[in-house]
């Protein structure tokens, strides 16, 4: 189990020094709730951001990694975990962080809104 999640975690790793290159501040990393999981917590200024992060081995494939029933997953969790990392006026939004050998990250913004 511990080896098929290290490449998972380098993935995370690599996501949140992207964030970080971007004034972004890491509040969590691999959260559970009830409803899902989300992959980083991040804040700048006033925004909190819940954000899922996939890897695709192609850089075509990497569009296509979030899909609807994850990112209603992730929205779910961020409901639930909200108060434990989001300050009481935090606009809150859901993210994704699209990760590819060969390409820098992408960052994805308010990929969910209910």
């Amino acid at each position: 189990m511990k080896r098929a999640e290290a490449p998972g975690r380098k993935i995370e790793r690599r996501a949140a020094w992207a964030l970080r290159l971007h004034g972004w501040r890491i509040l969590g990393k691999r959260l559970r709730a009830a409803a899902g999981e989300v992959d980083l917590v991040a804040c700048r200024g006033r925004i909190a951001a819940f954000t899922a992060v996939k890897w695709r081995k192609r850089s075509e494939d990497r569009d296509l990694a979030i899909d609807h029933f994850r990112r209603r997953c992730v929205a779910a969790a961020a409901k639930m975990l909200a108060p434990r990392f989001a300050r009481p006026h935090d606009n809150i939004r859901i993210d994704a962080m699209r990760l590819a050998p060969g390409r820098p990250p992408r960052h994805l913004v308010h990929v969910w809104q209910p």
